[in-house]
């Protein structure tokens, strides 16, 4: 009988990931944050990963090592090399139990630089988790750089995207989802819009899902570039709307400061969109500029124009078979089994 701890945040990403896994195993427990009922077909336990406290520190520790006790995992698979990641791996220690942490992105890109203390503890993580996963070599590389050789090698892997594509026709709409806070400057997303449209006979429209801390200062942005009438602020999106967006919308646009492979770029690739991305290395592992997709360069330009580029009329093509071949999540469900195997293989 196998058995899986898995531990995170209460991030839809977790949840979606025990659904990815979940008929390899016999029993898994899910030990997160946040109940979300949502997915109500998953009974997780709740727990807490804080460590400002100390003495709640403690406490959660105990209530970990006492989890895992209980429960007697044959793995303990640990997201985000965070304080999650640190009370865990604490708690795991001396057990024998083989252990994974699943690096998101940010812990190993921006974390580690807001304190020296955050940063020792994000090496401590990466230097004792008995296996690594990172969902882009740019991220995997940024492990090696901090921490030197890790344990095993590094298992590239993302958490994959399903097959919602409907063959509808695009609409004029430059479609972006992602949250609305300085890391993903949606400003210069507006602000891009406003010379995208400027003189053109055609009518567009920006379509800004998702929310955050800048909403009202984005808001208050498209008023004062005298867009409002042609940007639509939607707000968060379940699913299906979500889908719909990416199914009609011919332009993608993401461009955020610093970010590991995003999900929702590789959505936008499967439903056909043209991909307008920031120039850091995970989006090169997925886009070559101006041949399936835009790299920004100067967020101070009509970088939106560049997508409406005749050269980039294969796009969707080619995006698809990209997405068939490395970003389905059948493709990586794979790439993790195969990791519990070879781990469940060594115990034997």
């Amino acid at each position: 009988m196998n058995k899986l701890l898995l531990i995170g945040s209460g991030s839809v990403h977790t949840y979606n990931y025990y659904k990815l896994i979940e008929s390899y195993f016999d029993e898994i427990l899910l030990i997160t944050d946040v109940i979300r009922p949502e997915f109500d077909s998953i009974t997780p336990v709740k727990g807490d990963f804080s460590i400002r406290n100390p003495i709640k520190a403690y406490k959660n520790y105990l209530f970990l090592k006492k989890k895992i006790r209980q429960f007697n995992p044959d793995i303990i698979h640990i997201h985000q090399a965070n304080s999650t990641s640190y009370l865990s791996l604490k708690a795991a220690k001396k057990t024998g139990i083989p252990t994974i942490v699943t690096t998101w992105g940010s812990d190993v890109l921006i974390t580690p630089e807001q304190s020296r203390l955050i940063n020792r503890m994000i090496i401590y993580n990466l230097k004792n988790a008995d296996y690594i996963t990172a969902d882009a070599k740019h991220v995997a590389d940024k492990i090696v750089e901090r921490v030197g050789k890790t344990k095993n090698e590094i298992v590239i892997a993302n958490f994959g995207v399903e097959n919602f594509y409907k063959n509808v026709p695009k609409e004029n709409i430059i479609y972006s989802n992602r949250l609305h806070n300085k890391l993903y400057r949606i400003s210069f997303v507006l602000k891009a819009f406003s010379r995208f449209i400027k003189d053109k006979a055609e009518e567009w429209k920006l379509v800004i899902a998702a929310e955050g801390e800048e909403t009202d200062n984005l808001k208050a942005l498209a008023r004062e570039l005298e867009i409002s009438d042609k940007v639509e602020f939607a707000g968060w999106l379940n699913k299906e709307a979500n889908y719909k967006y990416y199914n009609i919308a011919k332009i993608f646009v993401s461009i955020p400061e610093s970010d590991a492979t995003a999900i929702s770029l590789l959505e936008a690739m499967s439903a056909g969109c043209i991909p307008v991305v920031s120039d850091l290395p995970a989006n090169k592992e997925w886009i070559t500029d101006r041949e399936n997709g835009i790299i920004v360069k100067d967020l101070n330009k009509n970088f939106l124009q560049n997508a409406l580029d005749p050269d980039l009329q294969k796009t969707a093509e080619i995006n698809k078979d990209i997405i068939s071949r490395h970003g389905t999540k059948e493709v990586n469900r794979k790439k993790f089994i195969d990791l519990y195997k070879k781990i469940l293989s060594e115990k034997l």
